[in-house]
């Protein structure tokens, strides 16, 4: 592991190098809850790829070595008769991915738009509900995190709460409710440091709510505690520093992994470290060890990505790190795809293969790649052709998606999840990326992803429909 102390400026939208500063040497509290009446969303229909419709529409309820294939190739799709709807909302699927955007009026501004350096504060997360709604979570203007439920129009209903949190970093949903998982603040005490300045100190909670929003328990997955604060030896906590996350599910427990900061003793002082973390929590809230969690796993780390594998009954997860400068498996160190500390080495997202293993999305200056692979080492590599910094890669209905910015918007592709081929035509999404923000996948076949919205006191929902 790295080490690492005090402060060190961040670079917008590039990789994370951390400075030591002690050594001169370069390397790379319980939640309030309150509400507040939302105002109506616009109401919108199926639109063709990237533009914005408006009109009436129903509200239901709520190995070894690289393989290289071309980024061309497409694989057939056997059109259906007619269009098909599935699931609770009815949503109708077709031959080509059919988009709709939704604006959101959430009645306040909006924390987080329009900065979007490694760590920055992330303004919005959407999760997918049994019922084929969704869970929209942002973050506020006044330190809070707002939760709120969509319907299957994706319009806003009900009475949003909120919830104690500087920083917002994902949210997931099961047939009761969910969790958040946000940043409040902490404490640092006094260290000493070995040198440098540091950040206040803080803490990384899940936070499990009901069906109507309200919180049930919290538990803090970093480990400060009265009498010990950031800068005491053997803190893990969370700083200014890389530190957002993710979280999955196993159906039962919800597992956090993100970036985190490490106090270690030097002497008579401390040498604060980052690398990442992973944490595994009960359906009643308790901590658990085991699980595929751990304390630390890659270091230095950015872009933690995790997901559920039913198949092997374990969470796989995969991080961009500075250790030999790759994409890679946490705890212990397994080489997914090797890269360049260049200040472009990103990695996107993390999905299951049709079949076995899994796809990464990730890019190395400027160029996105898709990696197929099992246990450590890809079998496949897919140079896709597109130009960005930050990919997103989700689940579609049998396929994935691969979702880039592209102009003011987002282009996006399908592919398939067995072989890697393209499927059909590019297309966009007429909403703005972010790079650090995630689609999330229905079981209907649908995706979905939070986007900026204009004004600032909304969000637009952009929905790529199921494919038949």
């Amino acid at each position: 592991m790295e080490s690492g102390t005090g402060r060190h400026r961040p670079r917008p939208r590039r990789g994370l190098l951390f400075a030591i500063l002690a050594g001169a040497v370069a390397v790379t509290a319980a939640a309030g809850i309150t509400t507040y009446a939302a105002l109506s969303p616009s109401r919108t229909t199926a639109a063709e790829p990237g533009t914005v419709a408006s009109g009436p529409a129903s509200a239901a309820p709520g190995g070894s070595g690289s393989a290289s294939v071309s980024a061309t190739a497409s694989a057939s799709v056997s059109p259906s008769a007619t269009p098909s709807a599935s699931g609770p909302c009815g949503r109708v699927a077709s031959t080509s991915p059919k988009v709709t955007v939704t604006n959101v009026n959430v009645n306040m501004k909006v924390a987080g738009y329009g900065s979007e350096a490694d760590t920055d504060p992330l303004p919005m997360a959407i999760a997918a509900t049994p019922s084929g709604g969704s869970w929209l979570a942002w973050l506020g203007p006044n330190d809070k995190v707002y939760l709120g439920r969509l319907d299957c129009a994706d319009h806003l209903v009900g009475t949003p709460t909120s919830f104690t949190g500087i920083d917002l970093q994902d949210v997931q949903a099961d047939a009761t409710g969910g969790v958040l998982l946000l940043t409040r603040r902490g404490t640092c005490h006094t260290g000493p440091l070995c040198g440098g300045t540091a950040s206040p100190c803080n803490t990384m909670h899940m936070v499990r709510f009901d069906n109507s929003g309200k919180q049930v328990w919290e538990r803090q997955v970093t480990n400060l505690t009265g009498t010990r604060g950031g800068f005491d030896a053997g803190a893990r906590f969370v700083w200014w520093y890389q530190h957002h996350g993710r979280l999955a599910s196993d159906g039962k427990n919800y597992a956090a992994y993100f970036g985190v900061a490490i106090t270690v003793q030097n002497g008579s002082c401390v040498d604060i470290h980052e690398g990442d973390r992973m944490q595994v929590v009960s359906p009643s809230g308790a901590l658990l060890s085991g699980h595929d969690s751990f304390e630390v796993g890659c270091s230095h780390s950015w872009t933690t990505r995790i997901a559920w594998d039913a198949r092997t009954g374990h969470f796989a997860m995969v991080c961009a790190t500075d250790n030999d400068c790759r994409i890679a498996r946490p705890d212990p160190y397994r080489t997914v795809a090797s890269g360049t500390c260049d200040g472009t080495l990103f990695g996107g997202d993390l999905v299951l293969a049709k079949t076995k293993g899994y796809w990464t999305a990730w890019s190395q200056g400027g160029q996105v790649r898709l990696e197929h692979f099992t246990t450590a080492a890809t079998d496949t590599t897919i140079r896709t052709g597109a130009s960005s910094s930050h990919p997103h890669l989700v689940t579609y209905g049998g396929r994935m998606l691969l979702a880039w910015a592209s102009g003011s918007g987002l282009a996006a592709q399908v592919y398939d999840s067995a072989t890697g081929k393209t499927v059909g035509a590019k297309f966009t999404i007429g909403v703005r990326d972010h790079d650090y923000l995630a689609f999330k996948a229905y079981a209907d076949g649908s995706v979905a992803y939070p986007a900026v919205g204009s004004p600032s006191t909304s969000i637009r929902i952009a929905r790529v429909l199921p494919m038949s």
